[in-house]
């Protein structure tokens, strides 16, 4: 069975700094696609970013455009874990975060909820002004 389980979200200051942490269980992350989403209140759930592994450090990254140039997903394959970082961070980036994985498909990346077969229970982010 594959679980997911998010970690790292908390309260900051805009302009701050946060790292999330998806750990994965029944499933290695190298042979998947990963990805990051989050729901803001009153909202839909919304694509953030997302990666696909081939072996080695070789990897593809989408990342949404209000995002691209302040977070980065990464990885650490001997703890199964992907991380999303998130710097400069802004109240609209307020939301609860998930972490998902989905079969690796062919290019592009996924942006859609219904590329992805197994989710994390969110962790909540919160930036304040």
């Amino acid at each position: 069975q594959v679980q997911l389980v998010e970690s790292g979200g908390g309260l900051v200051q805009a302009g701050g700094s946060l790292r999330l942490s998806c750990a994965a269980s029944g499933r290695t992350l190298t042979t998947y696609t990963m990805a990051w989403f989050r729901r803001a209140p009153g909202k839909e759930r919304e694509f953030v970013a997302a990666a696909r592994w081939s072996g080695g450090i070789s990897y593809v990254a989408d990342l949404a455009d209000s995002v691209k140039d302040r977070f980065t997903i990464s990885r650490d394959p001997a703890r199964n874990t992907v991380y999303l970082q998130m710097n400069s961070l802004k109240p609209e980036d307020t939301a609860t975060y998930y972490c998902a994985t989905g079969p690796r498909r062919e290019l592009p990346i996924p942006r859609m909820t219904a590329g992805y077969d197994y989710w994390g229970q969110g962790t909540q982010v919160t930036v304040s002004s």
